[in-house]
């Protein structure tokens, strides 16, 4: 039993971790990352499809993303979903070829990222130490129904306890990352 709560919240903790991840490869910094585009949703016959889905993006240097439209007919659509995202930024089309200059980030920006940035980490944190509570809150269930003892309870604390440190410390790595990333020039 308690092993399978470690290992659920274990399960919990890097999911969370994973959705810090993906959360954070939203924020833009100053180069380009084909990433950057997975939210954008374009109007493809009618239904909402996935930029990656309609078109091929690459870098094209440290500052452009080029993108490739697969049916060439579609290429307002694209243009008109990246232009109508919340990402700031104007396509140019070029042919069959849509280049998407990113803006240098100013430090004032720079700066709110982070912030911004931050925020998104303390959220990962308290998703992690609410796993925590939950586990505890499933021993200490355990230990009023007498399956387990207190000195079970409480080695299993101990351990969801060292779980949620390690799960918190790469959490704090993530951030450091994105935060030297953001910082530079």
């Amino acid at each position: 039993m308690i092993n399978d709560i470690i290992a659920d919240s274990k399960i919990r903790m890097e999911k969370s971790v994973d959705a810090l991840k993906s959360q954070l490869t939203k924020v833009r910094t100053g180069r380009a990352h084909p990433s950057l585009l997975d939210s954008i949703q374009v109007s493809y016959y009618g239904s909402d499809t996935p930029l990656r889905q309609v078109a091929n993006v690459s870098i094209d240097d440290a500052r452009t993303l080029a993108i490739t439209v697969f049916d060439k007919s579609m290429t307002a659509a694209v243009e008109k979903a990246i232009m109508a995202s919340d990402l700031g930024l104007n396509p140019m089309s070029a042919g069959t070829v849509i280049r998407v200059p990113l803006p240098a980030l100013t430090e004032e920006r720079r700066k709110d990222l982070v912030k911004l940035v931050r925020a998104e980490a303390e959220g990962g944190r308290v998703a992690v130490r609410n796993i925590r509570r939950d586990a505890n809150a499933d021993f200490k269930s355990l230990l009023k129904d007498k399956d387990i003892s207190e000195d079970e309870e409480r080695r299993a604390a101990d351990e969801i306890q060292k779980l949620t440190d390690t799960y918190v410390k790469k959490i704090d790595e993530v951030l450091a990352d994105k935060e030297k990333e953001l910082m530079e020039v």
